[in-house]
């Protein structure tokens, strides 16, 4: 289960892509740490709930334009690496504004949310390319195992990158220069990341007509006629809408649950940590029962993390308690990571592949900016009903979730 031996050069460099990414998001969580900075920075809620949907949204919303412009390419891989180069310089922007800018909050958050905006419009561009090169040099029945591989060994090194958050958290080192450190490391581990996957020997496709941007857009219909797809399509828009409480759970204990700052740390060591195992079992799970029973089990634990913080709140339970919270969702996280890739690349036929990839990105983009809303919400009416309605989203894609193909 846990044997790298037998891969190819390129399934491990994308292994080693998936270990870099995975660093950096541990010290990037948008949900804890960047969620975290801005509450330090005195950011409004509503500001808040911006981060995680422009880190959602801006990576899916420019696909249907991406795939409009890769479809007539054979090779895929160079417009990753110039999406790769926007990145990196995106984050080292992020983190000078950090060190030398925190003094003035407006400014610093302004101009840290637009290199955010524009890092993850870059990831967007790079995100279809990415998952079209995967499916060329990963075999459809070798998959489950290298996501979840990729998976397993990426979570890990994030623990490592939680406890490394924790330890600058607590060290007494200046704010804004622990945050400003936290976030140079995760560049690093970006970069390295981005850095392997284009060295990925990509085999050619047969370039596809060129439909150009509004051919996409017009073929969104015909797309939409597929029964598989539209019922995918509404799982995964439930699913996005539920988001809107996922930035919170830290603020919240912050704020509400006056936990101290370092337990950032603590928050991304569980996220991280449990990943792993979970990994595992959603493994199992996909190559013997398919996607379908995988994203079904997920939406329930993604589903119950808000009614546990609720209840957290409102039963003044333990504060130990609170990390059943990152437990749940960590848990789901990593089954629609490995559910909702291995389910859209199985329904997706050969030839129009980078057009389901777009429609569906794109459609589902624009509901990943609910945590905006969420934050309105929070602010007008308090964070339990932000977590109350997550949960019942949750709850009604769970039940759709019948209606998915059962082989994909």
């Amino acid at each position: 289960m846990t044997s790298l031996r037998g891969w190819s050069r390129n399934e491990w460099l994308g292994f080693l892509n998936g270990c870099g990414v995975s660093i950096g998001d541990g010290f990037m969580s948008v949900t804890v740490v960047m969620a975290g900075f801005a509450a330090r920075l005195g950011a409004p809620n509503w500001v808040i709930g911006l981060l995680p949907a422009i880190a959602g949204g801006g990576w899916m919303l420019p696909q249907l334009l991406v795939a409009a412009r890769v479809r007539p390419l054979a090779y895929k891989l160079p417009v990753y690496r110039s999406a790769a180069v926007v990145r990196t310089a995106m984050y080292v922007t992020m983190v000078l504004v950090t060190a030398f800018l925190a003094q003035q909050p407006a400014l610093c958050l302004t101009l840290f949310i637009l290199a955010m905006l524009v890092n993850a419009l870059a990831s967007g561009v790079s995100g279809l390319p990415f998952l079209e090169v995967v499916s060329k040099v990963v075999a459809p029945e070798n998959r489950p195992r290298f996501f979840g591989l990729r998976n397993l060994y990426g979570g890990l090194l994030a623990f490592a990158a939680g406890l490394a958050v924790r330890w600058i958290l607590a060290s007494g080192l200046a704010f804004p220069y622990n945050y400003a450190l936290i976030f140079g490391l995760g560049t690093l581990a970006f970069t390295f990341g981005y850095w392997v996957f284009g060295r990925v020997q990509e085999p050619p496709d047969t370039p596809q007509p060129a439909q150009g941007f509004r051919g996409e857009v017009r073929a969104i219909p015909e797309t939409l006629k597929d029964p598989h797809f539209r019922a995918f399509l509404t799982v995964r828009l439930l699913l996005a809408a539920a988001t809107m409480s996922e930035p919170f759970y830290a603020v919240y204990a912050l704020r509400e649950l006056h936990f101290p700052v370092s337990t950032l740390g603590v928050f991304v060591m569980t996220l991280t940590g449990v990943a792993p195992f979970s990994n595992l079992g959603w493994q199992r799970l996909a190559e013997k029962r398919g996607s379908r029973r995988i994203i079904r089990f997920a939406a329930l634990f993604y589903g119950l993390a808000p009614v546990w913080a609720y209840l957290v709140g409102r039963l003044d339970w333990p504060s130990w308690t609170y990390l059943g919270v990152f437990v749940l969702s960590s848990v789901a996280t990593q089954g629609f990571n490995l559910g909702f890739t291995n389910h859209l690349l199985n329904i997706a036929p050969e030839n129009a592949r980078a057009r389901y990839i777009g429609t569906l990105n794109t459609l589902v983009g624009a509901a990943l900016f609910m945590p905006v809303l969420g934050g309105l919400l929070a602010d007008r009416s308090g964070y339990a009903t932000v977590f109350i309605l997550s949960g019942l989203l949750s709850l009604v894609a769970w039940w759709l979730c019948r209606g998915l193909r059962r082989d994909a």
